[in-house]
């Protein structure tokens, strides 16, 4: 896990490489799901990942697995996304937090919300309308 948070911290040149850009997707894919897919729970379809966990700590699991989140967006800013795209990221992870905050109810919601494949998703749009 640190070694996977560790490579998205590395600084990028603004002009990256489509190849360059393609591997930071498929890190950032592969962080998203680990924080929000990467446990099935038995005898069903339905997956969890560490941010779930995390945020079952009374009191700073929320934040500290929304501190984790910030990376997302943080390297969808450096991949280049537009303002209007950062500024949603970070209303998923603001409404994942606050919401994720409220006991039992809100640690359903953070099961179900999943922030971080939003974002995901959100970059990857983002970076293919900027190609066209």
């Amino acid at each position: 896990v640190l070694s996977l948070l560790s490579g998205f911290i590395m600084q990028t040149n603004d002009h990256q490489f489509s190849n360059e850009q393609q591997a930071e997707q498929e890190r950032l894919e592969r962080l998203a799901t680990l924080l929000d897919a990467s446990i099935k729970i038995p005898f069903t379809e339905f997956r969890i990942g560490l941010d779930s966990l995390i945020g079952l700590i009374p009191g700073i699991g929320d934040i500290a697995s929304g501190l984790v989140s910030l990376l997302v967006v943080y390297r969808g800013w450096r991949l280049g996304v537009g303002l209007p795209t950062i500024m949603r990221m970070l209303w998923n992870l603001l409404v994942d937090v606050i919401v994720g905050a409220i006991p039992i109810a809100g640690d359903v919601f953070d099961m179900v919300y999943k922030a971080n494949l939003r974002n995901v998703a959100l970059i990857d749009k983002a970076l293919k309308n900027k190609r066209r």
